[in-house]
Parts: C-alpha cells; sequence; structure tokens
C-alpha cells in the first residue's frame, strides 16, 4: 500500500520516535473522534467532525456512539457519498494512518 510505504519512509528519516507504549497502551481504547479527528474530517469529508457525519447519516444514529444502529450497506454508500473514499474499509485505514501519524509526529 502507497500510504504504507509513506508511513515507513517518514518514520525512517524521522530523528526521535516515541515508545509506541507511550503512545497508547495494549488494552487502552482510542475514542473514535481522536482517530476520526477535526482535521481529518475536513480534509476527507464533508463534515467537520465524525458525530456530525453519522447524525446525518439516513439512520436514527445521532452521534458516534450510535454507529451499531447504521447497516454496513448502508454506511458504505453513505461513506462513498460524503466522503473521498470508496467505502468503510478505506475510510476507516486511512483514519487510522493519519492518527499514527499525529501520535508520532510525522505529519
Amino acid at each position: 500500500m502507497a500510504r504504507d510505504a509513506e508511513l515507513r519512509r517518514a518514520a525512517e528519516t524521522a530523528e526521535e520516535l516515541p515508545d509506541p507504549r507511550s503512545v497508547v497502551g495494549r488494552d487502552e481504547e482510542i475514542p473514535l473522534g481522536e482517530i476520526f479527528n477535526e482535521t481529518f474530517m475536513r480534509e476527507h469529508t464533508d463534515f467537520e467532525s465524525f458525530d456530525e457525519m453519522v447524525a446525518a447519516s439516513p439512520s436514527e444514529a445521532t452521534s458516534a456512539n450510535d454507529l451499531g444502529k447504521i447497516g454496513d450497506g448502508e454506511w458504505d454508500a453513505f461513506v462513498a457519498e460524503t466522503t473521498i473514499f470508496e467505502d468503510e474499509e478505506a475510510f476507516v485505514f486511512a483514519a487510522r494512518d493519519h492518527w499514527v501519524e499525529v501520535q508520532l509526529g510525522l505529519n
């Protein structure tokens, strides 16, 4: 994947990287709003925040906490319509990569 190669290259040229254990604990959950932060959302979607995106979806969900109320096919179609990504998988992996970049100071 091109994005993985970019991250690897940036990490190799970085002068100092934090210990991964100091970034996030093994069993620590990362809030969706942190992974899908406002910068990522503004750059890649029609929305300012992940909560706003979920609330705008064609479902009864009103925030990220309600994400389970949205059917998979319905969410994939909504992601394709309102983001630069073709489906949820691409959207999630891009957000993950962005989060890693921020945590490691690579962006």
